[in-house]
């Protein structure tokens, strides 16, 4: 029998390498740059930028409550294809 899947709550190092690899250079720089400044991991970071995204109080995903984002509306600067 196998193991139940484990629920994951926090980004793994290997998952925030293969996003940082498919980001701008300097979108990509600049992630990695804050994370030395405050001396936190890149992986830590990422999900810092994602859960204030989708929750502005949130500083991790086991805080982030994403329900209350109208994901319904365009957001600003981007534009439907024709």
């Amino acid at each position: 029998m196998q193991a139940p899947e484990q629920v994951r709550e926090h980004l793994s190092p290997e998952v925030a390498q293969a996003f940082l690899d498919g980001l701008p250079e300097k979108i990509k720089l600049g992630l990695m740059t804050y994370a030395a400044q405050v001396n936190f991991p890149i992986e830590a970071v990422i999900e810092m930028a994602i859960a204030g995204f989708l929750d502005e109080d949130a500083v991790n995903f086991p805080g982030c409550n994403p329900v209350g984002v109208d994901f319904g509306r365009q957001p600003n600067g981007f534009r439907e294809s024709a």
